[in-house]
């Protein structure tokens, strides 16, 4: 069996084999890059897309899946500030806060491309504490460890990546990161099997059926409850970006949809999905959670889909806007910057504890339609002046926004690199459907 690649003909780049983690005829026409360590050999000569150059610096001649789930073993890649030093920014040393990880994957059929509903089977013998179901049975998800630094996060996705694919593997499976996967399944997926589950299918119906999506969460450390909802609101306007990052869901039953991530749009029919809202202290929030339920349309508090949210279960602040992410160094840059933006939403409220959010958040909402519909490839809206900017300007503006704390993290280096190689190569959405045109004036530039 072939990859796709280039504009959607089948090149051969790497056959298939049942050890290859790249491997499947699912249509995302981008260049594979096989995994070494896993395969004993590299793309030949039908291989036309150079591996970006941190990669090569940081992995040699392995491989690095843009559409498949597995990255190879190693230090994150790219230079930064020495952990645990003095930054050259601030001046300030600072213990990095922690961070942990949620992904989701899709399980699709190694031939076909359809997905298939065997979670069960598939994380059978995998850690618990690790792996789990979701709420279709052709999706499974991953929990990492909690670090503090990008180096032992990226280690740790890349290794459940490769433990998700071995035993997938096993079961004739591969392993999509994406929002989205192209093709639907006929008939339908079935949900995982509990009380929680049946009910959600049975009261929201069709948008259960065809939560066919996956995404990529992170969480990081708080002091405390009141802390958390205080952030939220502080980072809100900067998330439609990490969305634009993070798009890899052009596709949607059997056809592009013109998105960059379809899966935001299939996410806010939720009734509790997109932006959250401003409250004062946790009291004020965790009062409105209370409402939602007794009102009946949602049954518990881990229904509560918000683009951020305080952890009903942890003492942290959740990251919900992203899609799953084909390669880990998104998710990786992704988490760095959300750190980043927590640590300085903290650091103004620290600075001004009795301050009541005095930003208008009506645009929020819109600003995410955006990133959704462009990606990186037409504009986004600027958080400072809520008009639309060219991506690259309102990303590269992100990164002036959080520099002190990247560099207080020892993250400047390595997100910086891994932000402009972004910039640079599209988002995941782009790389998958390379026939389409950049949206107008307002697209990257320079």
């Amino acid at each position: 069996m072939l990859l796709f690649e280039g504009n959607g003909t089948p090149e051969r780049c790497c056959e298939w084999s049942p050890r290859s983690p790249f491997a499947t005829v699912i249509p995302y026409p981008e260049t594979c890059a096989l995994n070494s360590s896993r395969t004993g050999g590299t793309c030949g000569a039908g291989s036309t897309r150079e591996r970006p150059a941190l990669i090569r610096a940081a992995c040699g001649n392995s491989g690095v899946s843009s559409v498949l789930l597995s990255s190879p073993a190693g230090g994150m890649p790219g230079p930064g500030d020495r952990h645990g030093c003095p930054s050259a920014t601030t001046g300030r040393v600072v213990v990095s806060v922690r961070i942990g990880v949620e992904e989701e994957f899709h399980l699709v059929h190694v031939e076909t491309g359809l997905p298939e509903p065997r979670a069960d089977s598939v994380l059978e013998g995998l850690p618990g504490d690790i792996f789990t179901t979701e709420l279709q049975q052709a999706a499974v998800e991953s929990n990492s460890g909690v670090h503090t630094s990008l180096d032992d996060l990226y280690a740790d996705l890349t290794g459940a990546r490769r433990r998700l694919d071995a035993a997938a593997a096993a079961h004739g499976l591969a392993v999509v990161a994406a929002g989205t996967v192209p093709l639907p399944r006929p008939g339908g997926v079935p949900p995982t099997a509990g009380a929680r589950y049946r009910r959600m299918v049975d009261e929201y119906r069709k948008v259960a059926d065809e939560q066919l999506i996956c995404g990529a969460h992170v969480h990081v450390d708080v002091p405390d409850r009141d802390t958390a909802v205080r952030v939220m609101c502080e980072v809100s306007p900067w998330l439609p970006a990490l969305l634009a990052l993070s798009a890899s869901s052009p596709f949607w039953l059997g056809g592009d949809t013109g998105y960059a991530s379809w899966r935001t749009m299939l996410w806010q029919r939720w009734p509790t999905a997109g932006p959250a809202g401003c409250f004062a202290d946790a009291a004020e929030y965790d009062g409105t959670v209370r409402g939602l339920i007794d009102s009946g349309v949602i049954s518990d508090a881990g229904m509560i889909y918000y683009d951020v949210r305080p952890s009903d279960h942890q003492r942290t602040i959740e990251l919900r806007i992203s899609d799953s992410c084909p390669r880990a160094e998104t998710v990786v840059l992704i988490a760095g910057l959300f750190r980043a933006l927590v640590s300085e939403a903290r650091r103004r409220l620290e600075a001004r504890p009795s301050a009541r959010c005095g930003t208008r958040h009506e645009w929020l909402r819109a600003a995410a339609w955006r990133a959704a519909r462009s990606g990186l490839e037409g504009g986004l809206v600027d958080p400072r002046t809520c008009r639309e900017s060219p991506a690259a300007d309102v990303v590269r503006g992100l990164l002036d926004e959080v520099r002190p704390e990247l560099g207080a993290h020892g993250d400047w280096g390595t997100v910086r690199t891994l932000a402009e190689e972004a910039l640079a190569e599209g988002s995941a959405a782009r790389r998958i459907t390379p026939h389409r045109p950049r949206r107008g004036p307002a697209g990257l530039h320079g």
